[in-house]
C-alpha cells in the first residue's frame, strides 16, 4: 500500500473507498453533478418548480384580472414583461402558466408510464399471443402521430385540463409500453428471476419487485424526454384552441393570443414562446444528462 501511494497512485484507493460508501442513488448524483449542461436543466427546472408552487406569493398582478387602461403596455418598470390585449400582467401569467405547464407534463406522463408499463411489462413477460396481441395494438396507435392522436381525443372528450392530461398521456402510452417491454425482454431470462420462480414466487410479484425495479434506468430517462413532449404537445393544443380555455393562463393559449399583434406588440409572443423553450432545452439537458449517469457502460 505505501509503495502504491509512492509512486503516485494514492488517488486510485481513495476512489474506489469513497465508491464502496456511496450508495446506487447517490453513485448516480455524483455522476449527474458533472455534467455542467445537466446541473443547468435542473436548475431551471427547479425555478419553475418553485414558481408554480409560490405563485401566488411571486406574481406581482392577478393572471386574469383586465385593466384595460394599460392594454398592449411594452416591458417597463411597472410590468416588466409588458402587458397584454386585455391589460394583463405578461409576467405574472407566465408564472402562473408554469404551474399548469408542468402539471400537463408530470400527470401526462404519470398516467402514459402506468398504463404503458404495465402493458410493456404483461407483454414482455408472458410473450406468445398476448405479447403479439398487445403489441399490434401499440403499432396501431404509433401509426399515428402523437400529436393527432392528442386533438382527436381532446376533440372527443372536449377542451378542459383533466381532458387535455389525459389525451397527452394517451397518445405517449405506446412509446412507454416499448420501451419496457425491451427491458422486460432482456430480464425476464437472468439467474435472479428464475431463482424467484424457483421459489414460488407469483409473477405480479416477480414483475413489480424482481422486473422493473430493474428497468427503472430507460424508464426514468424517457419520462424526463416525455415531459418535455407532453408541455409542448399541451401548448400546441392549446394554441389551437382546444387546450386550457380562457382566462386561464398557459403558455401555448398566451402564444395564440399575442400571434395576430405579433408585428406591433412582438413581446406578446416572445416571453412564452422563450418560456417553452427554455423548459423544453432543460428537460432535455437533464434526461441527458441522466441518460449518461445510468448507464453503466460510461461508470468508472
Amino acid at each position: 500500500m505505501m509503495n502504491e501511494i509512492e509512486n503516485g497512485n494514492e488517488k486510485i484507493v481513495p476512489d474506489l473507498a469513497k465508491r464502496k460508501h456511496r450508495g446506487p442513488f447517490m453513485e448516480v448524483l455524483f455522476r449527474l453533478a458533472k455534467s455542467p449542461l445537466a446541473m443547468f436543466g435542473l436548475a431551471i427546472i427547479a425555478l419553475l418548480v418553485f414558481c408554480a408552487i409560490f405563485a401566488e406569493v411571486i406574481a406581482p398582478y392577478s393572471p386574469i384580472k383586465q385593466d384595460l387602461m394599460h392594454m398592449f403596455e411594452t416591458p417597463s418598470a411597472a410590468h416588466w414583461l409588458g402587458t397584454d390585449e386585455f391589460g394583463r400582467d405578461i409576467l405574472s401569467r407566465l408564472i402562473y402558466g408554469a404551474r399548469v405547464s408542468l402539471q400537463v407534463g408530470f400527470i401526462a406522463v404519470g398516467i402514459a408510464l402506468v398504463v404503458g408499463g404495465m402493458l410493456g411489462a404483461v407483454s414482455g413477460y408472458y410473450s406468445g399471443w398476448l405479447d403479439n396481441s398487445i403489441m399490434r395494438v401499440m403499432d396501431v396507435l404509433l401509426s399515428i402521430p402523437q400529436t393527432l392522436l392528442a386533438i382527436a381525443i381532446v376533440a372527443a372528450l372536449g377542451p378542459s385540463l383533466m381532458n387535455l392530461m389525459i389525451a397527452v398521456g394517451i397518445s405517449a402510452v405506446p412509446t412507454y409500453a416499448r420501451i419496457v417491454r425491451g427491458s422486460v425482454l432482456s430480464i425476464r431470462s437472468m439467474e435472479f428471476i428464475e431463482a424467484a420462480r424457483s421459489v414460488g414466487s407469483s409473477d405480479l410479484r416477480i414483475i413489480l419487485k424482481h422486473i422493473l425495479p430493474n428497468s427503472m434506468a430507460p424508464i426514468i430517462v424517457q419520462s424526463t424526454l416525455g415531459v418535455a413532449s407532453a408541455i409542448l404537445n399541451a401548448a400546441g393544443l392549446s394554441f389551437i384552441g382546444l387546450g386550457i380555455q380562457p382566462p386561464n393562463p398557459e403558455w401555448g393559449a398566451m402564444l395564440s393570443g399575442g400571434r395576430q399583434y405579433i408585428r406591433d406588440y412582438p413581446h406578446m409572443t416572445l416571453y412564452p414562446g422563450l418560456a417553452i423553450m427554455f423548459t423544453i432545452l432543460a428537460l432535455n439537458f437533464l434526461g441527458d444528462g441522466l441518460r449518461d449517469a445510468l448507464d453503466p457502460k460510461l461508470k468508472r
